[in-house]
C-alpha cells in the first residue's frame, strides 16, 4: 500500500481505515441490538491492538463505550447505529483529554519552560519550533543549550536558531548544565525575553545520572512547565517513557513528534490515559513551522473520517491574504482569472502543506480514499505547472492567447518541461476559466450547466 504523507494517512493508515468502516457499517442500521454492539466492541477492540494502544487503555475504553451503547436510550432510540457512533465519538475525545489543553504563562517574567525526553525524540528541534510559535504570539523567546554531552548538540540548536532567527544562549561545555540554566534565565531578564525555553540532556534510556540533573535544573530554575518530547514512532514505548519520566521527575505536558512518520498512532490514543497529563502540542514534519496544537476532538472526527474543518480554515487562514482572496473571488466571478493568479493560488496552497493532509480535513475524505489519492504525483504536477507559467512572460500570463507555437516551444524548453506539458496547462487554465463563467451564471440564477464534467489539472 503506497502510503502518502501528513498525519492522516500516517497515523491512522490503520485505525483510522478500519474505524471508519465500522462507523459507516453501523450508523446506517435502524435497529441494533446487544449482540451487534458487542460485535462491534470486538472489532474496534482489535483495530486499536493493532495500532499499538496501549491494552488496558483499550480495555477501559471498550468498556466505557459498550456501557453505554446498550443502554436503553441507545438501543430504542429513532437511530441506535448513529447514536453509537457518536458515542465512540465523545469517548475518543475523552480518551485524548477531552479540551484543548493550552501552555500557561507565569505572572513573573520569564516563563521558562524546560523541555525534556529521551536522545533522539526531536527535543532540539521541537524547542525551536516551540520558540517558533511563541513568537508568532508575540513573544520574545530565548533558546538555551543545556546539553553539553552530546556531539554538537549546542551547535544544532544554534543552527535552529539562527534558521528562525531567534537567540541562543550557551556556555559551551565550561559551566554544569544547572549553571547554565540559572544563568540563562538572569541573561533573559537583563535582555528582556519573557520567554526561556531550555533544551536539556537526553539519554538512550532513562537511568538514574539523567534523571538526577534534571531534577537539579528542575529545582534551580522552577520551570512554569516541563515539556516532555516523545517520539510516537516508538509506540508502546513512547507510553512508557512517558510514564518513567511523569513518575520520577513530574512533567506538565507531552508533546508528540514525528506523527508525519510511518506510525500506528497508538502513543497519540494511550499517552493521555496513561500519564494523566494532556498532550499539548504535535509535531507534523521536518519544517520549523510543523508544530500544531492538539485538539482532542479535531483529532476525534478525524480518526471516524467527519474531517477536520477548524483546523483547514486555521490553515488557510494561516496561508492565505484576506485582500487578496477577495479579489481573487471578483476575478473568478467575472471572469478575469489569469494565469499569473493560477500561479499565486498554487503557491499559497503549498502553505497549507502536503495535499493529503488538506485533503484530509475534508469531511467525507476518509483514510480509504487518500490511498486512492496519488498526492505525490499531483505535488509533482503542480510543480511542473509552476514552472510552466513561471517560464512565461508577462504579458503571456495575463493573456495567454498570445501564446504561439514558437512561444510555446520556448516555455518547455526554460521549464524542462514538453510542449504538450505546456498544451496541457494551457487547456485546463481554459477548461477552469470556463467552469467559473458557468458557476458565476448559475449563482445569478442562469440555467446554463457547466458543459461537461470538471476536474483538476492535478
Amino acid at each position: 500500500m503506497k502510503r502518502v504523507g501528513g498525519i492522516f494517512m500516517a497515523l491512522f493508515d490503520t485505525l483510522s481505515g478500519k474505524m471508519q468502516d465500522l462507523m459507516n457499517k453501523f450508523k446506517g442500521k435502524s435497529r441494533v441490538t446487544e449482540k451487534d454492539v458487542k460485535e462491534m466492541m470486538r472489532e474496534i477492540k482489535l483495530a486499536l491492538l493493532e495500532a499499538d494502544v496501549n491494552f488496558k487503555v483499550v480495555k477501559d475504553f471498550i468498556a466505557k463505550v459498550s456501557e453505554r451503547a446498550v443502554g436503553q436510550d441507545v438501543l430504542e432510540s429513532l437511530t441506535p447505529g448513529q447514536q453509537v457512533v457518536k458515542i465512540v465519538h465523545e469517548e475518543l475525545i475523552a480518551l485524548m483529554g477531552s479540551a484543548s489543553s493550552k501552555l500557561t504563562f507565569s505572572s513573573k517574567l520569564p516563563t521558562i519552560y524546560m523541555m525534556v525526553g529521551l536522545q533522539g525524540s526531536g527535543k532540539t528541534t521541537t524547542s525551536g519550533k516551540l520558540a517558533s510559535y511563541l513568537r508568532k504570539q508575540g513573544k520574545n523567546p530565548l533558546l538555551v543549550a543545556c546539553d553539553i554531552y552530546r556531539p554538537a548538540a549546542i551547535k544544532q540548536l544554534q543552527v535552529v536558531g539562527a534558521q528562525l532567527n531567534i537567540p541562543v544562549f550557551s556556555a559551551g561545555d565550561k559551566m554544569s548544565a544547572v549553571d547554565i540554566a540559572k544563568a540563562s534565565v538572569e541573561h533573559a531578564k537583563s535582555r528582556l525575553h519573557d520567554i526561556v525555553i531550555i533544551d536539556t540532556a537526553g539519554r538512550l534510556h532513562i537511568n538514574e545520572e539523567l534523571m538526577e540533573e534534571l531534577k537539579n535544573i528542575k529545582s534551580a530554575v522552577h520551570p512554569q512547565e516541563v515539556l516532555l518530547v516523545v517520539d510516537s514512532m516508538t509506540g508502546q514505548d513512547a507510553v512508557n517513557v512517558s510514564q518513567s519520566f511523569n513518575e520520577q521527575l513530574g512533567i506538565d505536558g507531552i508533546i508528540l513528534t514525528k506523527l508525519d512518520g510511518d506510525t500506528r498512532g497508538g502513543a497519540a490514543l494511550s499517552v493521555k490515559a496513561v500519564t494523566g497529563k494532556p498532550i499539548k502540542f504535535v509535531g507534523m514534519g521536518e519544517k520549523l513551522n510543523d508544530l500544531e496544537p492538539f485538539y482532542p476532538d479535531r483529532m476525534a472526527s478525524r480518526i471516524l473520517g467527519m474531517g477536520d474543518v477548524l483546523s483547514l480554515i486555521e490553515k488557510a487562514q494561516e496561508s492565505f491574504d484576506q485582500k487578496k482572496a477577495l479579489e481573487l473571488e471578483k476575478k473568478m466571478r467575472t471572469a478575469t482569472f489569469t494565469l499569473e493568479d493560477y500561479l499565486e493560488q498554487m503557491q499559497q496552497l503549498k502553505k497549507m502543506g502536503p495535499l493529503s493532509q488538506v485533503l484530509g480535513m475534508l469531511p467525507g475524505m476518509n483514510a480509504k480514499m487518500l490511498q486512492g489519492v496519488q498526492t505525490e504525483d499531483a505535488e509533482k504536477k503542480m510543480k511542473t505547472m509552476e514552472a510552466i507559467i513561471q517560464s512565461m512572460t508577462r504579458a503571456e500570463r495575463y493573456d495567454p492567447s498570445i501564446i504561439n507555437a514558437s512561444r510555446r516551444k520556448r516555455i518547455a524548453a526554460g521549464s524542462g518541461t514538453t510542449v504538450q506539458d505546456v498544451n496541457k496547462l494551457l487547456k485546463d487554465f481554459e477548461e477552469m476559466k470556463k467552469l467559473f463563467k458557468s458557476l458565476s451564471e448559475m449563482g445569478k440564477g442562469g440555467r446554463k450547466g457547466l458543459g461537461g464534467k470538471f476536474r483538476l489539472p492535478f
